[in-house]
């Protein structure tokens, strides 16, 4: 995941002293807030005189048009627009070049990007637009998960209240851009702070139960319905490589991953249509549970004498709750 740095949140020092700070720290983006306020473009050049590393520009406005003129003559890698102050469709020049973004805040639903399927990406604001240290809140989660079961192929950036530990959930989560600001520039340096956006051990404020795909949205099967068929069919549907078992409670019989039925089949090779399917569920599967924290959450998977890529999500009851896969955070860590 890039950190996109918020190049304003630093209010002690010249704008060309932060610049060369986040260039010496090899920062992936240079965040750009422009609240309505073209001058933001003459700090864009100021920008290139010093390094080459990509901006990314959030603009702010009810009147977008009168910014095409200037993407057109100061180009930026990445530009967005704040949906909720636009009063009509964008319509922007093919000569604006660079990657296209709406960003939305968080009472917003992520399904307004119909309106804009040729952007790249959404920008996802986490607290209110222009507030500098707010706290992420945890509702847009769910909201990352939405639009990335609704749009596979764009990307997804973050802004606001990113700290270490939120940082890990959204790059577990596959999230492309994060932006940091205050959590940045209030740090020690802005080298431990890149560290700790970037770092695996974090503090614990959010729970499992917080970022998990929950039940709904989990490949997942009744037990009495339990057949080889359904099980593929689940397996493929869901798209993570296993797919849950729970009884008729809704309690977690266990669960049956691609490695569990490529097992059976070389087993019964002579008998394909003999393979009964409960012999290739895992009725033990490492669980956790969803009051635990993140850190709870990386102890277990340390602790774990093979590697883990996908845990089921109980609670104390032992009633299937969610699951979280790691397939995201593998990507990124390549």
């Amino acid at each position: 995941m890039k950190i996109s740095a918020s190049i304003y949140s630093d209010k002690k020092r010249l704008l060309s002293e932060v610049i060369e700070d986040l260039l010496q720290h090899q920062v992936d983006l240079l965040h750009v807030d422009c609240n309505d306020d073209v001058s933001v473009f003459e700090d864009i050049k100021l920008i290139r005189t010093i390094c080459n590393i990509p901006v990314d520009l959030h603009i702010i406005t009810d009147t977008p048009e009168k910014y095409y003129a200037l993407l057109i003559e100061t180009p930026v890698e990445y530009v967005t627009f704040q949906y909720e102050d636009l009063k009509s469709p964008l319509n922007i020049p093919d000569e604006v070049t660079g990657k296209l973004g709406i960003a939305v805040t968080t009472p917003t639903s992520v399904q307004i990007f119909e309106e804009y399927k040729n952007f790249d990406f959404i920008l996802i604001m986490a607290t209110i637009p222009g507030q500098s240290g707010g706290k992420f809140d945890t509702i847009n989660f769910a909201k990352i998960r939405e639009f990335r079961n609704s749009y596979p192929g764009k990307s997804i950036h973050v802004d606001g209240g990113v700290n270490a530990e939120v940082s890990f959930i959204l790059r577990n989560m596959g999230v492309t851009s994060s932006v940091s600001g205050s959590y940045l520039f209030n740090a020690a340096s802005i080298g431990n702070a890149l560290m700790n956006l970037t770092q695996r051990a974090v503090e614990s404020h959010f729970s499992v139960t917080d970022f998990m795909i929950p039940l709904n949205e989990s490949p997942v099967i009744n037990a009495s319905d339990l057949s080889m068929e359904t099980a593929l069919k689940s397996i493929d549907t869901g798209k993570l490589g296993f797919t849950l078992v729970v009884n008729q409670e809704g309690k977690l019989d266990g669960l049956i991953s691609n490695a569990d039925i490529r097992k059976g089949l070389l087993k019964h090779l002579d008998d394909l249509n003999g393979i009964d399917p409960i012999q290739l569920l895992n009725q033990n599967p490492t669980c956790i549970l969803d009051d635990a924290t993140v850190l709870e959450m990386l102890q277990l998977i340390k602790k774990s004498r093979f590697p883990i890529l996908y845990l089921p999500v109980l609670n104390k009851e032992g009633f299937a709750k969610g699951i979280v896969t790691f397939v995201n955070l593998i990507k990124g860590e390549l």
